[in-house]
């Protein structure tokens, strides 16, 4: 199976690349005491999986603070609609350099914007993975993030059949799935356990 994906610009793909390449765990933080183990975690890249309309600004500013690179999953933030607009906040209101969302309207607002963006996806099956190529030609997201991450087989399909950069994220528990889906050719993993923050 060949899937299609849009072609990213040398700049859009010159940024991410630059991004994932700096370590291949990325922390995912889902609450205030994540917020905290995470800035002295050598993760440079966070996931912010949490939050609502009054705190985001706050979350956002504190790893920004320590460093790190910030995505915001817009999907989990409480108080904002699925709509593009929360994307305008959150270019206009805080320091996040992209966004996460499973869905591409919001993926290519964010692009539109000038922010980094990263289109995830849950593969339950046969029929959400066939229809990738679909969801990341109307997103033209520049990385995507499959989840669960912890299916080598399927990041190997993947990564033969499309061209962006992908992460494996979600029941990544352990060093063995860690080094599963890199050895697949993922570029790298999304995880919230601590533990696998300082493999």
């Amino acid at each position: 199976m060949s899937l299609t994906t849009p072609r990213r610009t040398p700049k859009e793909s010159a940024e991410i690349d630059a991004v994932l390449s700096r370590h291949p765990v990325i922390a995912s933080v889902k609450d205030d005491d994540g917020l905290r183990a995470v800035l002295k975690a050598p993760c440079p890249v966070v996931f912010v999986l949490y939050g609502s309309v009054m705190s985001i600004g706050g979350i956002v500013g504190t790893l920004k603070a320590s460093g790190k690179t910030v995505f915001v999953d817009v999907d989990l933030l409480d108080g904002f609609s699925s709509k593009p607009v929360v994307v305008d906040f959150l270019k206009a209101s805080t320091q996040a350099d992209g966004i996460l969302s499973s869905k591409a309207a919001i993926v290519r607002a964010a692009k539109t914007a000038g922010l980094m963006a990263i289109h995830r996806l849950f593969l339950v099956d046969s029929f959400s993975y066939n229809n990738v190529p679909k969801q990341v030609g109307l997103s033209g997201a520049d990385a995507i993030e499959i989840l669960p991450g912890c299916m080598p087989r399927v990041i190997s399909w993947l990564r033969e059949d499309v061209d962006l950069p992908l992460i494996a994220g979600g029941l990544v528990c352990d060093k063995e799935d860690v080094i599963g889906a890199l050895g697949a050719g993922a570029v790298a993993v999304a995880s919230s356990n601590r533990g696998v923050w300082l493999m």
